[in-house]
């Protein structure tokens, strides 16, 4: 990100706790101060053609609905504006998405007559990608499931990894690493309608 130095901003574990234990705590007016600029350089950088207040808006909105079960965990998953700007782009894309249904309906079908891509289609794919992204990093940050249990989940469903492999590098049954996938597949898609629901989907 350009001026990555000047815009990006300290995560503060403190503020962050405060802001998930109230939807109303009087410390967002400095979550806000703080995160906005890096909010509007990304959007300048990747979405310029999007309304970036209704984007940085829509996703305070779920990020107060999200923090109170979203868990820091830089070492594994990465700093908390990783987080923050996926969601971002999850947004930005969505508005794309709603933009493109509102204005180009005749368009794309006449598009798909002559056999050409759809981009709603397109956006629609990248949408439902960045909303699983999203999920997937908060799943892989929650420290409530045991370090083993995510790293068999990363190696399996993220990195393809052989299960049989991973079970003896690890030192466990296959049966386990497949129940471990199940498990937090399941997980996985709790993530997933969580984000949906708070997005109004």
């Amino acid at each position: 990100m350009s001026g990555r130095n000047k815009t990006v901003p300290e995560t503060s574990t403190t503020l962050l706790r405060n802001l998930a234990r109230d939807s109303r705590h009087a410390r967002w007016g400095e979550f806000v101060a703080r995160y906005r600029p890096m909010m509007e350089a990304y959007m300048r950088e990747r979405f310029p053609a999007v309304d970036a207040d209704e984007a940085i808006q829509q996703t305070f909105v779920t990020l107060i609905k999200m923090l109170p079960v979203y868990h820091y965990s830089p070492e594994e998953t990465g700093h908390f504006r990783n987080y923050l700007t996926g969601i971002l782009r999850h947004k930005s894309l969505r508005l794309i998405k709603q933009a493109e249904n509102d204005a180009g309906r005749l368009k794309r079908f006449a598009s798909g007559l002559h056999g050409e891509s759809d981009p709603a289609a397109d956006s629609e794919s990248e949408w439902r990608k960045s909303l699983m992204e999203t999920a997937l990093r908060q799943i892989l940050s929650d420290t409530s499931v045991s370090q083993r249990t995510r790293i068999v989940f990363a190696r399996v469903a993220v990195n393809g990894e052989d299960p049989a492999e991973v079970a003896s590098s690890l030192g466990i049954g296959r049966n386990a690493v497949d129940q471990i996938k199940f498990r937090m597949m399941e997980r996985l898609k709790e993530y997933v309608a969580a984000l949906e629901k708070a997005d109004g989907c």
